[in-house]
C-alpha cells in the first residue's frame, strides 16, 4: 500500500500575499497612529458625522422663521440663539457643515489626483516630457486663485458648490505636484527602482507598486493641506459675498451676521459659533499635519519616541538636566589596604 502524499502547502513555502498587503497597508497608515494625528482625526471625524447626519441633528430647518424670537440669545428652545428674522443659528451651523466638508474633501481629492499624476510622472520621466510637466506646474503656481474663482462664479447666477470645489481643486494641485516631483526624482535612482526597470516591469506598475507606497506620507500631507486651503477659500468667498448666501456654510452665516450688524451690536451667538467651527477644523487638520510631519521627519520621530519613553519612566521631558542614577563610590587603594 503506497502512502498518500499531502498536497497542502507548507507554511514556509506558502505565499503570504494577504499578509504582505496587510503589512504594507499598515505601514502606509502608520503616520496616523501618533497622539496628534489621532486627536486631529477625532475632531475631523466629528464634523464629518455632523455633515452626514445634519438632517437628523438639526432641531429646525435652517430657513424656518420664528417672528416671535428675533435676535434671541441662547435659550432652551434655541441653543445658539436666533438671527434677525428668527432663524435658528444652531440649525444653520449644522447644515453649513455639510457644504464645508463636501467642498473641502472634493477639492482635495481633485487636487491630490492631479498632483500625483503630474508630480510622479514628471519626476520619473526625463527630457522634454519632464520639463514640460514642470513648466505646467510652475504656471499653476503663479495663477491667482481668488480672482479666478470670482470670475468663474460671476458667470453663473447661482454657482453650485461642486463647481466651486472643482475650481479650488484645479488651482490647488501645483504645490503638491512640486513636492512629489522632487521626491520621485530622488526615488527613481534607488536600487529597487533600477531592479524593477531591469526586470522589464511597465511604467504603470513601477509607479503604482514601487513608488506610491513610499510617497504615501507626502501625499497625505498634501491632501490635508489642500483640505485646509479649500475650506478657508470657501468660507472667505462666502463671507465676501461671491458665493450666494442661499448656499449654507459657515462663511455665509458670517456674511449674514456682518450685514445685519451682529458684530457692532455684540450678538456673539450669531458669529461666534461658525468662527469657532472654522478654528476647530483648522486645529484638527493642523494636528493631522503635525502627526504626519513627525512620522516623515526622522529627527522629530526619534524625539517624540524619546519623550514618550521618558514620560513612561516618570521623568519630566522639560527638565534641562537629565536625572542620573547615583552610584556607589569606587574604593581607592588606601581604603582597600
Amino acid at each position: 500500500m503506497t502512502p498518500t502524499t499531502s498536497t497542502t502547502p507548507t507554511t514556509s513555502g506558502a505565499p503570504r500575499t494577504s499578509g504582505t498587503w496587510r503589512s504594507r497597508l499598515g505601514s502606509a497608515f502608520a503616520m496616523f497612529r501618533n497622539p496628534k494625528s489621532i486627536a486631529g482625526l477625532s475632531i475631523l471625524g466629528f464634523f464629518v458625522l455632523v455633515a452626514i447626519f445634519a438632517d437628523v441633528l438639526a432641531p429646525y430647518s435652517p430657513t424656518k422663521v420664528d417672528h416671535t424670537a428675533r435676535f434671541q440669545p441662547p435659550s432652551t428652545q434655541h441653543w445658539l440663539g436666533t438671527t434677525h428674522i428668527g432663524e435658528d443659528v444652531l440649525s444653520q451651523v449644522i447644515h453649513g457643515t455639510r457644504g464645508v466638508i463636501v467642498v473641502g474633501f472634493l477639492a482635495a481629492i481633485i487636487a491630490t489626483l492631479i498632483a500625483i499624476v503630474v508630480g510622479v510622472v514628471s519626476g520619473y520621466l526625463t527630457g522634454w516630457r519632464s520639463e514640460s510637466l514642470s513648466a505646467l506646474t510652475n504656471v499653476f503656481l503663479v495663477i491667482p486663485g481668488l480672482p479666478l474663482i470670482i470670475i468663474v462664479a460671476s458667470v453663473f447666477e447661482d454657482p453650485p458648490l461642486l463647481l466651486i470645489a472643482g475650481v479650488l481643486g484645479l488651482i490647488g494641485w501645483a504645490w503638491g505636484a512640486r513636492v512629489l516631483r522632487a521626491q520621485t526624482m530622488s526615488l527613481r535612482n534607488r536600487d529597487f527602482i533600477q531592479a524593477a526597470r531591469a526586470n522589464g516591469e511597465p511604467l504603470r506598475r513601477i509607479i503604482t507598486v514601487e513608488m506610491l507606497p513610499n510617497l504615501m506620507a507626502l501625499i497625505a500631507a498634501s491632501f490635508v493641506g489642500t483640505v485646509t486651503a479649500a475650506i478657508l477659500g470657501l468660507t472667505t468667498l462666502s463671507y465676501i459675498g461671491v458665493i450666494p448666501v442661499t448656499t449654507y456654510n459657515w462663511g455665509t452665516i458670517l456674511n449674514w451676521a456682518g450685514a445685519q450688524g451682529a458684530f457692532r451690536q455684540n450678538q456673539w451667538w450669531w458669529y461666534l459659533p461658525p468662527g469657532l467651527c472654522i478654528a476647530a477644523i483648522g486645529v484638527a487638520l493642523s494636528l493631522i499635519n503635525f502627526g504626519i510631519d513627525e512620522y516623515v521627519n526622522p529627527r522629530l520621530r526619534s524625539a517624540g519616541e524619546r519623550a514618550r519613553a521618558m514620560k513612561k519612566k516618570g521623568l519630566n521631558v522639560n527638565d534641562a538636566v537629565t536625572a542620573v542614577r547615583p552610584t556607589s563610590p569606587q574604593p581607592t587603594k588606601e581604603t582597600a589596604s
